[in-house]
C-alpha cells in the first residue's frame, strides 16, 4: 500500500450542552479511564427489567405505533409476523450438545439453537404487541424445551455460537418474565441454563477476531441482567470496553490501533496482520473491515446492543468513546455500503460488502436522541427499512428501535 494515506482527521460531534453533574461525571470518567477503571460500566444498584437491548418504554412506543398503523413500525411488524420465527406451529429442536465447527461445519444443532432463540424473542415481541397469549406460551415452549435438554457447546465455534444464541435468549426471557401475566413455571430452570451452560463459555472472552468477543460480551451482559448478576455484568462490561477500543480505530488512538493485552499484539507488524493486512489506519476503520463487512456488522451490532443495554440500566456509554467509536464505525462502513468508490489504500482497493441489518440501534441513539449528524448511516438505515433478521442474533430492530424516542 504505497499510496499516501488519507490524513487522520477526528471528526468531533457537535458540542452538546452538559449539566454540571454530567460534566463532573465526564471529568471523573476521564480521570479514571485507565485499564479496568471504566466507572460507566458498573452494574446498577438494581437492574431494570425488561432491560436487555429493549426497554419497556421502547416496547410501549413500538406497540402504540403498530396498533395505530404508523410506518415504518407497522411494516416492520408485518415483516416480523410474516417470518418463520413467528409461526405458532414451530417445533423446538433442542440438543444436549450443540456442536459447531468453523463456519458451522459441522452443524449439529447450531442453526436450530440460534433460530429457536430468535423465534422465542420474536414470539415475545408478538405477545407484547398483540397481547395474544399464544405467542407468550410459544416463547415459553421454546425456552423450556432448550432449558430441559442442553448441557454443552462443543467444537471450535462453541464460544461464538454460545454468544449468538445467548444474545437472543435473555431478550426473550426478559419480556416474558416481566410483562407476561400468565405463569412461567420453569423460569428458574431457564435461568440455571443461562448460568451454567452459557455464561461459563463466554464470560472469559476470546482472542479471536473482535466480533467473537463482542458477541460473547453481548450475551454475557444480557444474561447478567436477567440473572441480576452484578459481578458477571461488571466483568463483561470491562472486557467490552477494552475490546471496543481495540475494534474501532479513532485517530486519537495514535499511529496504530489499541490492542487487547492478552493478545500480545506488541509490534506494528502484528497489529497490521491482525487488522487483515491494513496498514493505513483512519477513523472509523474496524479490525475486520478488510476481512468483510458481514463480520464487521456482527461486531458493530454487538457494540450497539451492549451500549443500549447499558443505557437502559442507567449508565449511558454513548457519551463515552464507545459512542464515538460506534458513530464512526457506522458512518465509515455505511459510506462504502452505499456505493462510495474504494480508495487504493483501503483494503487494497476492494471491499467485501454486506453490512447487514445492524444500524438502527446506534443510529437511533446517536442521531435521534443525541442529535448527532450521521448522513451516511441515516441514508443506509432508511434504505434498509424495515430491518429484518440476520438469522444469527439480530432481529426486528426497525420495529424495536427505529426512530424510537423512549
Amino acid at each position: 500500500m504505497s499510496d499516501t494515506p488519507t490524513p487522520r482527521r477526528h471528526r468531533r460531534r457537535p458540542a452538546l450542552l452538559l449539566t454540571a453533574a454530567a460534566a463532573t461525571a465526564a471529568l471523573v470518567g476521564t480521570l479514571l479511564s485507565g485499564p479496568g477503571a471504566h466507572p460507566a460500566e458498573a452494574a446498577p444498584a438494581t437492574f431494570v427489567h425488561p432491560g436487555v437491548t429493549v426497554s419497556k418504554g421502547q416496547l410501549d412506543f413500538a406497540r402504540t405505533q403498530v396498533l395505530a398503523g404508523v410506518q415504518p413500525w407497522k411494516g416492520a411488524y408485518d415483516q416480523m409476523m410474516g417470518s418463520r420465527y413467528a409461526s405458532l406451529t414451530r417445533t423446538p429442536a433442542p440438543r444436549a450438545t450443540v456442536e459447531c465447527g468453523s463456519y458451522s461445519n459441522p452443524n449439529y444443532g447450531c442453526t436450530d439453537e440460534r433460530e429457536d432463540a430468535i423465534a422465542a424473542y420474536t414470539d415475545a415481541l408478538a405477545w407484547y404487541v398483540t397481547r395474544d397469549e399464544r405467542y407468550a406460551r410459544k416463547a415459553i415452549e421454546l425456552m423450556d424445551a432448550w432449558s430441559a435438554v442442553i448441557k454443552d457447546h462443543t467444537n471450535s465455534n462453541a464460544p461464538l455460537q454460545t454468544g449468538w444464541a445467548g444474545s437472543s435468549w435473555p431478550k426473550a426471557a426478559e419480556i416474558i418474565k416481566y410483562t407476561y401475566t400468565g405463569s412461567w413455571a420453569n423460569s428458574g430452570r431457564f435461568a440455571t441454563m443461562l448460568r451454567t451452560v452459557y455464561l461459563p463459555e463466554i464470560i472469559n472472552g476470546s482472542n479471536s477476531n473482535g466480533n467473537w468477543e463482542l458477541s460473547m460480551m453481548e450475551a454475557a451482559v444480557g444474561i447478567s441482567v436477567f440473572l441480576d448478576d452484578k459481578t458477571s455484568y461488571d466483568k463483561a462490561m470491562a472486557k467490552f470496553r477494552t475490546r471496543t477500543a481495540a475494534y474501532v480505530y479513532l485517530s486519537t488512538d495514535g499511529s496504530v490501533p489499541k490492542t487487547v493485552p492478552s493478545q500480545n499484539l506488541d509490534t506494528t507488524a502484528k497489529i497490521v496482520n491482525y487488522w487483515q493486512g491494513q496498514s493505513t489506519f483512519v477513523t472509523g476503520l474496524t479490525q475486520e473491515t478488510c476481512r468483510d463487512f458481514t463480520h464487521t456488522g456482527y461486531g458493530v451490532s454487538a457494540i450497539s446492543h451492549i451500549a443500549e443495554t447499558s443505557r437502559i440500566q442507567g449508565q449511558d456509554l454513548y457519551g463515552t468513546d464507545v459512542g464515538e467509536r460506534l458513530r464512526q464505525a457506522l458512518g465509515f462502513q455505511s459510506k462504502y455500503q452505499l456505493g462510495a468508490a474504494v480508495p487504493s489504500w483501503l483494503c487494497g482497493g476492494s471491499l467485501s460488502l454486506g453490512l447487514g441489518p445492524v444500524t438502527e440501534v446506534g443510529y437511533n441513539a446517536l442521531h435521534n436522541r443525541l442529535g448527532i449528524a450521521m448522513t451516511n448511516t441515516e441514508a443506509l438505515t432508511r434504505q434498509n427499512r424495515p430491518a429484518g433478521s440476520n438469522n444469527l442474533f439480530v432481529a426486528w430492530e426497525t420495529l424495536t428501535h427505529g426512530d424510537n424516542p423512549a
